[in-house]
């Protein structure tokens, strides 16, 4: 019978809560604590710097998205944020500004990490590239791009990265079904001579395909 209790958590503290930069929250991490660099970022760019935020000791920023090369550029050669780290879309599925980018940057030398976000609205869904500052965000940037329809101004081969040049749709969309969007990417035949499989998740939709087990033998087998 349940007595209600819970169970026991056993674990062997390494060391207690400690004071940190960002508050008392023990998780806090010192890396993403970066007033100076919010503070350097707003007196050099003003108002470009639209929003600064502070969550479990991490500042995320946003920027004007026209200036985010700028300040990528200048978080690298001035502030030593030599490193990408990640760069991704977010939909938010809103009226207005629907699609966010982030670009997570990294200074070795200062042991610092920063958060910048850029908004992207619907009905313009275009961002400078920042391949100019930073070559390892080519992949990236053609990633979000497959994946949200966040073109890059400026890329130098903005193709997609996982789905065909003609595929109509983009994946990580709110509004894109989780079981796809039958007809609109044919597979390969399970066997030689049968068609194109138009519906990758046919029984998820109402159709029952033949199990490889109960497939006709093929005339390419005896050859």
């Amino acid at each position: 019978m349940a007595t209600g209790r819970s169970l026991p958590f056993h674990f062997t503290p390494v060391d207690g809560p400690r004071q940190t930069e960002a508050g008392t929250n023990p998780h806090a991490k010192d890396t993403t604590f970066v007033p100076d660099t919010v503070e350097a970022l707003q007196g050099r760019f003003g108002g470009a710097v639209l929003e600064v935020f502070l969550y479990a000791g991490e500042h995320t920023v946003y920027v004007d998205r026209s200036s985010v090369v700028d300040v990528c550029r200048f978080l690298k050669e001035e502030l030593s944020y030599e490193y990408l780290a990640d760069l991704g879309g977010i939909d938010l599925f809103t009226d207005e500004d629907r699609f966010e980018v982030f670009y997570n940057l990294v200074s070795f030398s200062a042991k610092k990490r920063i958060r910048l976000k850029i908004r992207v609205p619907e009905a313009e869904p275009v961002a400078p590239s920042i391949t100019p500052v930073f070559a390892a965000a080519n992949w990236n940037e053609r990633e979000c791009w497959d994946m949200f329809g966040i073109r890059f101004d400026g890329h130098p081969d903005l193709r997609r990265m996982y789905m065909p040049e003609d595929f109509e749709y983009h994946p990580l969309r709110k509004e894109f079904p989780l079981l796809g969007v039958p007809g609109s990417l044919p597979l390969p035949p399970q066997a030689p001579e049968a068609g194109l499989t138009l519906d990758p998740f046919a029984a998820a939709h109402g159709s029952k395909p033949v199990k490889s087990f109960q497939e006709a033998r093929s005339d390419l087998a005896d050859q």
